[in-house]
């Protein structure tokens, strides 16, 4: 008797695995940064906004939106004038939050490496 590959779980190298979406959404460049962002604290929509610099109105919604949907932020509606919305991790959001951040961390950590060796890598093809 064989075992099927969904009854041995996700395995993110299978192409039809639903883990490379969700991987593809905490990992976008604007998913990292408002996770990054929510594990400070709440925010509301503007104030997100200025904090990830270079996000477009559109795209920040958007991301907001899908990490909504996979579980990842909880969006708080306050029935005030004038409307207050606030963005909040999700246990599971600030999970994944820490897990990018880490690795946002690092990347910042070892820009002159990777600098370092695109100029060698330019410089042995040039």
């Amino acid at each position: 008797m064989t075992v099927s590959a969904m009854d041995r779980g996700p395995d993110v190298n299978q192409a039809m695995c639903p883990s490379r979406l969700v991987l593809e959404h905490v990992t976008s460049r604007w998913g990292v940064l408002v996770l990054a962002a929510l594990l400070e604290r709440s925010y509301r929509f503007s104030e997100l906004r200025r904090t990830v610099g270079g996000v477009s109105e559109k795209m920040l919604a958007q991301t907001l939106r899908t990490l909504e949907r996979d579980g990842f932020v909880v969006r708080d509606a306050q029935p005030v004038i004038p409307p207050r919305v606030d963005y909040t991790l999700t246990p599971l959001g600030r999970e994944a939050a820490e897990q990018v951040w880490a690795l946002a961390r690092w990347t910042e950590k070892h820009v002159p490496d990777v600098l370092a060796a695109r100029e060698t890598y330019d410089e042995a093809r040039g």
